[in-house]
């Protein structure tokens, strides 16, 4: 699975959606359940980021 921009990642009751994408690092926004507000952007590695959603599932998109 290849990480992209705007994507919705679920693990249990948080969620992450990556904000911007690069070469390097992810931005993303999380939030403790679906309706609540996110927070700010948090950039991190690729490879913090993929430690961070191990286990998790890929909302699907809505089009």
């Amino acid at each position: 699975m290849k990480l992209q921009q705007g994507q919705v990642w679920v693990k249990g009751k948080d969620s992450y959606r990556i904000t911007e994408w690069a070469r390097m690092t992810i931005q993303y926004k999380h939030s403790h359940k679906a309706k609540f507000k996110e927070s700010d952007v948090i950039e991190v590695s690729k490879k913090e980021f993929c430690r961070l959603i191990k286990g998790a599932v890929l909302e699907e998109t809505q089009d």
